[in-house]
């Protein structure tokens, strides 16, 4: 293995919001909107059990976000159990081609079974074009 091959901790979301899978479905959706996420770790009493989309609760709500009554709901109707989780130290590229393969959004990170961070399709197109920049169009040399 490259000692220099990138891990997913230089390069998730530390610290990502989070919710407790009792809590209201609605309190999850407004999480997301007021921060422009579209992936929550689910949590219970601290410890990660899955994650929510955006689009599980769409999909939950329906296509008016009101049937079934979002009041009645609560994250754990929503939420994915366990999602895909890694840890800190897993190399990028493992966790790039198994997102890609699963088709799904984002990776949970975890450094002793609790959430450390999240790495999202934007976190990972992000990384892309960074890495394109530095490829193609390097900064000029300094004389």
């Amino acid at each position: 293995m490259n000692t220099h091959e990138p891990r997913i901790k230089g390069v998730m979301t530390a610290f990502p919001y989070s919710i407790e899978i009792g809590e209201p479905i609605g309190k999850a959706r407004k999480l997301m909107l007021e921060h422009h996420v579209h992936h929550l770790p689910v949590t219970s009493d601290s410890r990660l059990c899955g994650i929510v989309s955006d689009r599980d609760i769409k999909l939950l709500l329906g296509p008016e976000l009101g049937s079934p009554d979002p009041k009645e709901l609560t994250v754990e109707d929503a939420y994915v159990e366990h999602g895909y989780t890694v840890d800190l130290e897993t190399p990028l590229a493992i966790v790039v081609k198994e997102m890609a393969e699963r088709h799904i959004g984002a990776a949970l990170v975890t450094k002793q079974e609790r959430v450390a961070g999240i790495f999202t399709a934007t976190d990972a197109c992000r990384v892309l074009g960074e890495f394109l920049d530095e490829r193609f169009n390097p900064p000029p040399e300094v004389a």
